[in-house]
């Protein structure tokens, strides 16, 4: 299916004076970083090549709302002026970062809606573990200190950020709630090079994704590494915990640049999968642009959902010599029984064991309660796909790894 543009076919007044002022045209945004930050090396990899695809995706196809204009421009020109700020800063310690080493990182990855945000915040809940927190990814800048918590008044103002954020789009909350101190995912931190799942995950474009997922991503799995060791200097001690469905369009790349990771898995029922997703793209898709033909979201979502699992399978079967860097963990058995698979996947992994680390799990999966066996969303309700025909596509998936593969719901 090739995915046409979704552009209105008339500006209303409003979308004409957000075009004036608001532009979106990659040198004015690069030039307006550069005037702004006093700096002019993005550093590498380029940013021009994927910025260029992305602004064209989001003219031509995205469908904007004059506010959703102005937040994605904002937006755009921060990431670029933080890429600026930390050229500058990695410049200058250069040989300090490259002494920092990350061993045996922690990779969760697989299809989305699959609890690997949950599974995410537990294993950080191991002090032997780190995962990026949203604060410290959205201002990243200033490295190298001890977490104060809330006396860093970074986390003040990335907690203020996403305040306005849920004023603005309240529905998000209830579908991906994130705040300043939660573990963050790496589409964040991709974003900083312009090549990142996230632009797919709140707009349309189309265009852009085909862009993005025929792509060599190495270069951005190595500013990843960068970034990674920009946080922990002067603490590299912990295993990094990192998260992203994203990754199993690059686990190629991936291991190239962490030669040492491990990768978990989580599965679940694809059409459960495919209805939640429905519901999670209408509302990222909303803060940004006009509402779409929902029939042709859901078609794009199974499109999705299918490449995914493709890529998925085809890396584990051309690569058995790394069967073991991988585990499978099953949505309703994490959902019902979190601290068991935990504890399997500790073993699994040769990582210690404890019954404070236990407890601590434990807590956390107490005080969690978004993510039920089994939930039906109103977006899929709406939409003529035959969920059943979807889901057909996935039966070897399924057996091969022990999901539940029938329709639900």
């Amino acid at each position: 299916m090739t995915r046409n543009s979704t552009r209105s076919s008339g500006n209303t007044f409003g979308d004409t004076v957000s075009q004036r002022l608001w532009p979106l045209e990659n040198e004015a945004l690069c030039a307006e970083a550069r005037r702004r930050t006093g700096l002019g090396d993005f550093g590498d990899p380029p940013i021009a090549p994927a910025l260029s695809m992305l602004v064209h995706s989001l003219e031509h196809e995205a469908n904007l709302h004059p506010l959703g204009r102005f937040l994605m421009r904002s937006y755009l020109r921060r990431l670029l002026e933080t890429r600026l700020r930390l050229t500058k800063a990695w410049s200058e310690h250069l040989e300090a970062l490259d002494n920092s080493p990350l061993r045996r990182p922690i990779f969760i990855t697989s299809l989305p809606r699959t609890a690997s945000t949950f599974f995410h915040e537990l294993l950080a809940e191991d002090p032997a573990h780190r995962a990026p927190r949203v604060w410290e990814v959205m201002f990243p800048v200033s490295s190298g200190k001890p977490d104060r918590g809330w006396r860093e008044p970074r986390v003040w103002r990335t907690a203020a950020d996403l305040w306005w954020f849920r004023r603005l789009a309240p529905r998000a909350d209830a579908v991906h709630p994130i705040r300043a101190r939660t573990p963050h995912e790496c589409a964040a931190i991709h974003s900083y090079t312009l090549c990142s799942d996230e632009f797919i995950s709140i707009c349309r474009v189309p265009g852009y994704e085909t862009f993005l997922h025929l792509s060599d991503v190495r270069p951005t799995y190595a500013w990843q590494k960068r970034f990674l060791q920009h946080l922990q200097w002067r603490d590299p001690e912990r295993r990094w915990v990192l998260k992203a469905p994203f990754h199993v369009y690059g686990l190629e790349a991936l291991f190239s640049v962490f030669p040492d990771a491990f990768i978990i898995q989580t599965h679940r029922n694809p059409a459960e999968v495919l209805r939640s997703s429905i519901h999670v793209s209408e509302v990222l898709h909303g803060l940004f642009a006009r509402p779409g033909d929902r029939d042709q979201l859901a078609a794009w979502e199974a499109q999705d959902l299918t490449g995914a699992i493709e890529r998925l399978t085809r890396f584990r079967d051309t690569h058995p010599q790394l069967a073991s860097r991988f585990v499978d963990v099953n949505y309703s058995e994490l959902v019902a029984n979190p601290v068991t698979v935990l504890r399997r996947v500790y073993q699994h992994l040769e990582i210690p064991w404890s019954q404070t680390v236990a407890e601590r799990m434990r807590q956390l999966a107490l005080r969690r309660s978004r993510y039920p066996a089994h939930r039906t969303t109103r977006a899929s309700a709406d939409v003529r796909l035959d969920f059943t025909a979807q889901v057909s596509r996935f039966d070897d998936y399924c057996q091969r790894f022990g999901i539940p593969c029938e329709q639900t719901g």
